[in-house]
């Protein structure tokens, strides 16, 4: 098996679906051998393509929020993995951002995910990364939210941070009020603990 250096810098030059990528390859991601914590996430977007920095858009600032973490702890990867189901940006269709792309996850996922051993928390973003690490089937987003605790404290579904979502998280006030909390004091825990070096 490769180290995870190696296989950062085979992603980095990947064109596996570069004749599909409107802006071209432009791989945003984040890991570390050391991260506690995973964010598994959709596909970065145009403002993320451009500065080359995960989650450093409106979404971001509100998922940060709901961490209750700065942008500093977000953004030190010994500690917060930040992975897509897509590492570049796909494009945009008539209804926002166009699915990731299928090859990323298929290729590079497994592999990565293989040297993260020291995860204790995986917050899983959006419905193509619900797919991918979830096993149970949900009719809606409402539904699969409300069942977090099936998936605690491993895993954490969670709406995507979208401005997207402001309506369906106007309609659900109990998201806010009861998994947030618990949440924030999980992931204190975990940055709290002391590293195994």
């Amino acid at each position: 098996m490769s180290s995870l250096e190696s296989l950062l810098s085979e992603i980095d030059s990947c064109r596996i679906c570069a004749a599909d990528l409107p802006l071209g390859p432009r791989p945003v991601l984040q890991c570390s051998v050391d991260a506690r914590i995973l964010i598994a996430g959709q596909a970065p977007g145009s403002r993320v393509h451009a500065s080359g920095v995960p989650f450093d858009d409106p979404s971001g600032e509100r998922l940060r929020q709901w961490m209750g973490i700065d942008r500093e702890t977000f953004y030190d990867a010994g500690r917060i993995a930040i992975l897509p189901m897509g590492f570049c940006y796909p494009g945009s269709g008539s209804s926002g951002d166009l699915p990731p792309r299928p090859e990323c996850a298929a290729h590079w996922r497994e592999a990565l995910l293989s040297h993260m051993q020291q995860l204790e928390l995986v917050l899983v973003l959006g419905q193509y990364a619900q797919r991918y690490h979830l096993s149970a089937k949900f009719a809606s987003l409402t539904e699969l939210v409300r069942s977090w605790r099936d998936y605690w404290p491993g895993m954490l579904p969670l709406p995507h941070p979208s401005p997207r979502n402001n309506r369906w998280l106007s309609r659900n006030p109990w998201f806010a009020a009861e998994i947030l909390p618990v949440l924030q004091t999980r992931i204190k825990q975990i940055l709290d603990e002391p590293r195994n070096d």
